[in-house]
């Protein structure tokens, strides 16, 4: 049985390391924050702590809610996926992927598997902060190579006849 101080710290833990993950969706304007992240994390905690709670009398029922977290959080997430009209790029899939990471954190704290949770936590903000600039450093290798791939291939042509699409 978990006691009110541990079941509070595990409850603090989770909202903190969600809304600290939810800081870099805010700073970049995506349409999940603090607030979302923090509750996203806080929720999965208390129904891992609920599912532990001495009154319930099914001990699979443990397994059995965190599944259902990662599943409903699947369906939160998948709601921030978009695409454009032109079905070209897709956005909000990092959103989503850190709504479900931000689930299992909270899950994590409402077990109290504290080596978990730092350890996760220290890594996702490591790859959100630092990924979106390794992402941007290969986009522009990406262009650049792409750009000296076409100049190469319409060197015979007349200006006026090259493709004017990418």
């Amino acid at each position: 049985m978990i006691d009110w101080p541990d079941a509070v710290i595990r409850l603090t833990a989770a909202a903190v390391i969600g809304g600290a993950i939810g800081v870099d969706r805010e700073l970049r304007g995506k349409p999940t924050g603090v607030r979302t992240m923090g509750i996203v994390a806080l929720g999965s905690a208390l129904v891992v702590l609920v599912s532990q709670h001495p009154g319930g009398t099914d001990p699979a029922a443990g397994s059995r809610v965190i599944q259902g977290v990662i599943t409903g959080v699947g369906f939160l997430g998948a709601g921030v996926i978009l695409r454009n009209p032109a079905g070209k790029k897709v956005h909000g899939l990092t959103t989503a992927a850190a709504i479900w990471l931000t689930a299992c954190i909270g899950v994590a704290c409402g077990l109290g598997a504290w080596p978990l949770v730092g350890t996760s936590a220290i890594l996702a903000i490591i790859i959100l902060v630092f990924g979106a600039r390794l992402e941007r450093a290969l986009d522009l290798r990406s262009n650049h190579h792409k750009r000296n791939h076409e100049v190469e291939g319409d060197q015979g042509q007349k200006p006026e006849m090259r493709n004017p699409l990418p």
